[in-house]
């Protein structure tokens, strides 16, 4: 069995552009390839390092810390968007720690 990691689009694009060197991708390894390069808003190392530190905050889940380094907002609304399903709502201190996390990867 695999372990599964959830990863940015800016780790899937340098995964699968590491594949394409060692040979050819499948379709959806080139679709993948071709929205991660259209998407992806930082490089993999900027990813690792913000959702590290999002997790670190204690109230950021590995799940949502990788969805806001995908989307890189800039916005109180764009968070509480991703949070939105969650059962517990984020307080706007919470909010505004997540944007300068952010802030600091722009």
């Amino acid at each position: 069995m695999e372990d599964k990691k959830i990863a940015t689009l800016a780790e899937v694009k340098e995964i699968l552009l590491e594949r394409q060197e060692q040979g050819e991708l499948t379709a959806e390894q080139k679709l993948a390839l071709e929205h991660s390069q259209k998407f992806a808003r930082t490089d993999s190392k900027k990813a690792k390092k913000l959702v590290k530190e999002l997790v670190e905050l204690g109230f950021v889940s590995e799940l949502n810390a990788v969805k806001i380094a995908d989307i890189m907002p800039d916005h109180a609304d764009d968070i509480r968007a991703l949070f939105a399903k969650e059962r517990a709502t984020l307080d706007k201190k919470d909010v505004e720690k997540i944007l300068s996390v952010v802030g600091k990867y722009l």
